[in-house]
């Protein structure tokens, strides 16, 4: 049988939300490209982890996925064109692709730099519209699936926030647009899953709001992203889905 693949970008780490997609949809039968990107990882408090790109990509290989890491730093405006020109000479066409990937670094009003607030809407608004392009323009006729994953973040963490809702209308629009060509396009925001960016005042207080009493894991999000990429969730398109056990209620 054909196996599909799916692009998960933002898989720098080991433990993040898309090392765990990833563990999801190599369960269910697909091959995976997973895009990374570690100088973002070293500005970040958790900082370079070298060898998980490697320890994740032999444990996919394991549960029998074919896989490419490709690194790319989706805030050059041309990363995507060469990203996605590599992916279909080593990959093949892609079916699924899961935007995972962000820029994030707190600021207000009054404190957001205009170099920050550029960067952040270059990596989470116009390369996933970037992404979101070229993956329609290679799509064939089986169409596809795109997931985004987004946050609800506002007051002070303002370039954040912003950048993750222009994302959010880039993702419905998607859903419209593309639908023609069978592709489905989502927004799923997973609420506060602790990756390595809380500290313990944050998870605390994070905690205390969860109805369930515990924070959420990576591997509490991945089971929806891969729904909405296999064929009984491609019906599910144009929607902001909060999979956050209960966060936003």
């Amino acid at each position: 049988m054909h196996k599909k693949t799916a692009l998960i970008t933002g898989v720098g780490r080991t433990v993040g939300i898309g090392a765990a997609v990833a563990r999801a949809l190599a369960a269910d039968g697909w091959n995976l490209v997973l895009n990374y990107w570690q100088a973002y990882d070293e500005r970040m408090p958790w900082g370079i982890q070298p060898e998980d790109i490697d320890t994740l990509t032999a444990e996919l290989e394991a549960a029998g996925a074919q896989v490419w890491a490709l690194p790319a730093d989706l805030g050059d405006p041309a990363a995507v064109e060469r990203l996605m020109a590599q992916i279909a000479k080593e990959a093949g066409p892609l079916t699924g692709m899961v935007m995972s990937h962000c820029e994030s670094i707190d600021s207000g009003i009054l404190d957001t730099s205009l170099e920050s607030f550029e960067r952040h809407f270059a990596v989470n608004t116009r390369a996933n519209w970037q992404l979101i392009a070229a993956f329609a323009r290679q799509a064939t006729d089986d169409g596809g699936a795109l997931v985004a994953l987004t946050s609800d973040h506002t007051a002070f963490n303002l370039p954040y926030g912003a950048s993750k809702g222009a994302l959010d209308r880039i993702v419905i629009a998607a859903a419209r647009e593309l639908g023609g060509q069978g592709i489905s396009a989502n927004v799923l925001n997973p609420g506060p899953v602790d990756t390595g960016w809380m500290d313990e005042e944050t998870r605390t207080a994070m905690t205390a709001l969860q109805p369930s009493g515990r924070l959420g894991t990576p591997a509490d999000v991945a089971p929806t992203v891969a729904f909405l990429l296999s064929p009984g969730g491609r019906w599910v398109s144009g929607q902001l889905i909060k999979a956050d056990g209960g966060f936003s209620s």
